[in-house]
């Protein structure tokens, strides 16, 4: 099993920033990508950001330019740092890992959310 730690989330003023973290830990024999999706009240759960075991990145298009992805050397926890945030940022950001077993088939784990509110 894999279990994945969500932080960083809360309450900020348009233009402001937060940093998200996400720490995976349990029976992991490869991590292929990580990512952040976020889902806003009565909306569907859109990416956000990802990055992968290469080190690749994809943005949604809405935050290109104000958020940046990112992983530590040990390739187990992802940040999210959002800057010029804006009142449409608002919604609960889940963290998601991709992960190898030793047969190389994936499976993917769901952080439990964290909370970001952009006030205007």
């Amino acid at each position: 099993q894999v279990q994945l730690v969500e932080s960083g989330g809360g309450l900020v003023q348009a233009g402001g920033s937060l940093r998200l973290s996400c720490a995976a830990s349990g029976s992991i024999f490869r991590i292929n990508a990580m990512g952040w999706y976020r889902q806003a009240p009565g909306q569907q759960r859109d990416l956000v950001a990802s990055i992968t075991s290469d080190g690749s990145t994809n943005y949604a298009d809405s935050v290109k330019g104000r958020f940046t992805i990112s992983r530590d050397n040990a390739k187990t926890t992802v940040y999210l740092q959002m800057n010029s945030l804006k009142p449409e940022d608002t919604a609960v950001y889940y963290c998601k890992v991709v992960v190898a077993n030793l047969l190389f088939k994936e499976y993917n784990y769901w952080g439990q959310g964290t909370q970001v509110t952009v006030s205007s």
